[in-house]
């Protein structure tokens, strides 16, 4: 167990991590529309994009969402700032693809929400309210459910 916990911790070590390093590769598999895995000298990343919390798979719009992002992102270059990781060891960051800001435009095409708990970049809620104003995305569904209170409601339903 504790060989394994040292693996562990080494392999987090040597992965890119620190908040504020930026870091760059290319995209080769999208989980869904906030999630991404880069190849970086030869080994995968898994970023999840900061700020921003997209529908789930199984979630209306989801599948949407998600080839939305692959759009953007798959088989290209991708440039990250890190801020860190996540509980499940993925790098959060900021994505720039093809000189854009993933998680930006995937709030602006109304493929993911501003993540009220985390988000510290408030243009994002302009981006948001737009979208909404003109029905973008998700934001044609009369009753949109954020991915946060979906998730709460089928861990409740598996009680």
């Amino acid at each position: 167990m504790l060989a394994r916990s040292l693996l562990l911790l080494l392999a987090c070590l040597a992965a890119p991590a620190a908040w504020g390093e930026t870091f760059s590769g290319k995209v080769v598999r999208i989980s869904d529309g906030d999630t991404l895995t880069l190849l970086v000298d030869r080994k995968q990343i898994k970023v999840r994009l900061t700020e921003i919390d997209a529908p789930e798979s199984h979630q209306a719009f989801g599948q949407r969402s998600r080839q939305s992002l692959a759009d953007l992102c798959a088989a290209q270059p991708a440039t990250v700032r890190s801020a860190g990781r996540d509980k499940y060891g993925r790098v959060l960051g900021r994505v720039e693809c093809k000189g854009m800001d993933a998680n930006t435009e995937q709030v602006r095409r109304g493929m993911a929400w501003v993540y009220d708990r985390y988000v510290t970049d408030r243009s994002l809620y302009a981006l948001q309210s737009e979208a909404r104003a003109t029905h973008a995305g998700l934001w044609a569904d009369k009753t949109p459910t954020a991915p946060w209170l979906w998730r709460s409601q089928q861990k409740a339903a598996r009680r």
